[in-house]
């Protein structure tokens, strides 16, 4: 009987032992999201690449006047872009973001009407999310899998919310600040004078100059870099993102 107990005990030992292997292995290997600085998660705001692509990425909130505009000029670039869109625009710009959806470009979700998520609970962003998601899918027929918050506004909550949904969060590195009284030049000088592989361009649509100087923001860019959508610049496994924000391959 004696006997029987202590080999009871090594397999109890063994099992655990394999166990214990086991979440070692899925630690040192699971692919890495989101860096961790002084408790504040970090998400993708750049991509470290070793070509030159670039991102340029729409946030669609206010109205839809210059859509047909910008998407004339992108496709006379032959460029694609990314654009992030709020629910309730997409409901009422619909036939717009069908436009977007046809024309070859990435749609992103950025909430259903523009609320802080910072101020949410995980359960209030997941049921936004879902509802913008939803009406976008009504829509195009498909679901998003980035997204960016309101204002970019974003804390552990918001991160870990859209991890658990299985979405990508994105920021961007290179702000064109295009809204409000914006003058073209500015917007002009402030995408293209530090622009680098890799960066994740901000600008909006319903803006009173985008449209306009976009074609002077395409000319210089495409001379030096190849414009694609978020899911063509990102890396989907085996990454990790530094204390800057930046996508990098694992080594």
């Amino acid at each position: 009987m004696r006997f029987i107990v202590i080999k009871a005990k090594y397999i109890v030992f063994a099992a655990a032992a394999v166990v214990l292997l086991a979440v070692m292995w899925s630690f040192t290997s699971r692919t890495v999201q989101v860096f961790n600085v002084n408790g504040r998660e970090i998400p993708i705001y750049c991509v470290e690449r070793g070509d030159n692509k670039i991102a340029l990425t729409f946030d669609c909130a206010w109205n839809d006047d210059d859509i047909d505009e910008i998407l004339d000029i992108l496709d006379e670039y032959e460029c694609k872009a990314t654009f992030f869109v709020v629910g309730d625009w997409a409901q009422k710009y619909g036939d717009s973001l069908l436009k977007i959806k046809n024309r070859g470009h990435e749609i992103g979700n950025h909430s259903y009407n523009h609320a802080d998520y910072t101020k949410l609970s995980s359960v209030q962003i997941d049921e936004d999310l879902a509802k913008c998601d939803s009406i976008i899918e009504e829509i195009t027929g498909s679901q998003p899998k980035l997204v960016r918050a309101p204002s970019g506004g974003y804390n552990n909550t918001v991160i870990q919310t859209c991890e658990g949904r299985g979405d990508i969060y994105i920021q961007w590195s290179v702000d064109g600040i295009d809204y409000g009284d914006a003058d073209p030049d500015g917007i002009y000088r402030r995408v293209c004078s530090n622009i680098k592989a890799g960066d994740i361009i901000l600008l909006h649509n319903g803006t009173k100059y985008t449209a306009k100087v976009l074609p002077q923001i395409l000319e210089k860019l495409t001379k030096s870099y190849e414009l694609v959508t978020v899911p063509e610049l990102i890396y989907t496994d085996n990454y990790i993102i530094d204390h800057t924000g930046c996508q990098k391959k694992a080594q």
